[in-house]
């Protein structure tokens, strides 16, 4: 794999121009398939693994079709489970409806629910053009790779990075354990300030989800 050689301490230094080159190259390509074409857009992340069976997958579609018809692209790593659904919701609601793919050992094909694609070979340059043309993250239940994404939204969010740029996570029953985490061992101990708890909003509701969302756009717009 791409990232895996690249991220390899013994790996070869004489082939970093390349290296270079190729990464180039490769956000070169997210920049001129996206930029002046989505408008405004919101990033959703979420687990691969819920089914349309699941209440989690019917909720993930609804708040795509929201999403689409408040005037939003629906932004996903265009994988299966919830973000197949929040880009079903967009596509069916007649919204832009965007996958940006990542090549991983157990391969992962694209959802049937996307009218923009892109395939990455580095997890860089992907979270690069998930955050470069969305004016919010959704997030919604998920593992590792949703958290990773969730902490780096709320970095650079933190370090103003990005301004007015909401971090709203969907599912109060799934996130309360990681809130009074956050609550009880980083801002009780001064890890983090007691204002930054206010950076993440948490909620079970998609039509409060989606009044901040475009609150904090218009305020985007202002800046």
């Amino acid at each position: 794999m791409t990232d895996e050689e690249l991220l390899a301490a013994l790996a070869d230094p004489a082939e970093d121009p390349a290296r270079m080159e190729r990464i180039a190259a490769e956000i070169g390509a997210g920049f001129r398939l996206f930029s002046g074409r989505l408008g405004k857009a919101v990033t959703v992340f979420g687990s691969a693994r819920p089914g349309p069976a699941d209440p989690r997958y019917q909720a993930a579609q609804a708040l795509g079709s929201r999403l689409a018809g408040a005037g939003f692209a629906v932004i996903t790593g265009g994988g299966p489970g919830l973000m197949e659904a929040a880009n079903r919701g967009a596509l069916e609601a007649g919204g832009a409806s965007v996958g940006l793919g990542i090549e991983l050992p157990r391969e992962q094909s694209l959802n049937p629910y996307l009218n923009v694609s892109m395939s990455f070979r580095y997890f860089f340059a992907r979270k690069l053009m998930f955050i470069r043309y969305a004016s919010a993250f959704v997030v919604l239940p998920g593992g590792f790779g949703t958290l990773d994404e969730l902490f780096e939204a709320l970095t650079l969010v933190q370090t103003g990075k990005i301004h007015e740029f909401p971090v709203v996570l969907i599912g109060t029953d799934h996130w309360s354990g990681l809130m009074d985490w956050i609550r009880d061992h980083l801002r009780d101990q001064g890890f983090v300030a007691a204002n930054d708890l206010g950076l993440l909003r948490v909620t079970d509701d998609i039509d409060e989800a989606i009044e901040l969302i475009q609150h904090c756009h218009l305020r985007q717009l202002a800046l």
